[in-house]
């Protein structure tokens, strides 16, 4: 709905500091991002690894000279519809929602920001520019057409029927930043993490030709270093080199399309911000060292299977079971049985913490697994 402007900020700024003050911002601190929270105060949270994302998104766009405040107003927001254990928890809720209009944390952060959030007196949601909006549900792609990788989630179209935000068209640059400092981030940090974690050791990264050109370059400039300053002098300059790669192969692209408008961005026949072909080649082979030693090691995976039959073992609860639900929820909820209900029953859930999810499962389960 239609504000009066802000007096010390543009509307992008506004965006960033509605999406900052969130309560579903906030969460993100005690929701999974590779390790659960009681792991260990030093890996990554959904929290900080937004935080990551944002910083490498603004210095994109600043040396792209597009708008920093909408670049990282995405960047920012790009993780908002997580639930409890990251991926697993979304594999839950997928599951479980699979009659119902489906789950998909894209889509769901769409939701947080257009109607789960209530804090302002004349709207649901955060009242985000159609930008903001566009870039949270299209960054990585359109949704329809021939470039589209999946059907489109229920409530995406639901939301489109108010407002159109043109589903067959990529998004903004400032939305394909946000999309790439996102790999750039985890691609880079799970290396940090899983390091920490002992899954694996330098030797082992001599299967990755970026961490092996990022270790010795370190190890020249800082001879005798070795362990964590190792790492994190390797993975600075990994994270300097990829930021140099994606701007200047979207300068490239850019250079190619001459775009007169944002419409001509949307209207492309390919995204503009982008790895090169080398070092898209090199980051794959990064992403499937990160799978084989990390998302998919024993135990991750076995943290990771439990997690997702907490998840599953709430939902099942709530929906046989509106009485579970805390009288707020229970009392704003539809007709139990229907696709609303689930709806509003994943809608908790996907609000949830990892550690109350937890507490909610020891109070409504006679055992619940300690994810250790």
């Amino acid at each position: 709905m239609a504000e009066p402007p802000c007096p010390t900020r543009t509307l992008y700024q506004r965006d960033r500091d509605r999406i900052l003050h969130s309560a579903a911002f906030r969460r993100l601190n005690y929701k999974t991002q590779v390790f659960i929270y009681h792991e260990g105060d030093h890996y990554r949270s959904r929290l900080t690894h937004s935080l990551e994302v944002a910083q490498i998104a603004r210095a994109l766009a600043r040396t792209l000279r597009v708008d920093e405040d909408l670049t990282e107003a995405l960047a920012l927001a790009h993780d908002l519809g997580h639930p409890p254990f990251g991926h697993a928890g979304e594999r839950a809720l997928a599951a479980a929602m699979a009659r119902a209009g489906g789950f998909d944390h894209n889509a769901q952060s769409l939701r947080v920001v257009t109607d789960l959030e209530r804090k302002y007196a004349n709207f649901d949601g955060l009242n985000l520019t159609w930008e903001t909006l566009e870039g949270l549900v299209k960054h990585n792609g359109p949704l329809l057409g021939p470039r589209a990788e999946k059907p489109v989630p229920d409530s995406v179209l639901t939301y489109c029927a108010k407002q159109d935000l043109e589903l067959s068209t990529f998004a903004s640059v400032e939305a394909q930043i946000a999309a790439l400092a996102d790999d750039i981030a985890y691609n880079n940090h799970d290396i940090d993490d899983g390091y920490r974690a002992g899954l694996f050791t330098f030797d082992d990264l001599a299967e990755v030709p970026l961490a092996v050109r990022g270790l010795a370059e370190a190890r020249a400039a800082h001879p005798g270093i070795d362990g964590a300053r190792l790492l994190n002098e390797a993975i600075r300059r990994l994270i300097t080199a990829m930021i140099a790669d994606v701007s200047a192969e979207t300068t490239r692209r850019l250079a190619m399309l001459q775009p007169q408008s944002a419409a001509d961005i949307r209207h492309a026949d390919r995204a503009m911000v982008a790895f090169s072909d080398a070092m898209r080649v090199d980051v794959d082979a990064l992403r499937a060292f990160l799978f084989a030693r990390v998302y998919r090691e024993p135990r991750i995976m076995r943290i990771m299977g439990e997690a997702e039959g907490v998840v599953g073992d709430l939902f099942r609860r709530y929906a046989a079971d509106p009485a579970a639900l805390p009288p707020e929820w229970r009392e704003q909820a539809p007709e139990p049985g229907t696709p609303a209900f689930a709806r509003h029953v994943a809608d908790f859930i996907a609000g949830m913490t990892d550690r109350y999810a937890l507490v909610e499962h020891a109070r409504l389960f006679d055992a619940t697994p300690d994810l250790r």
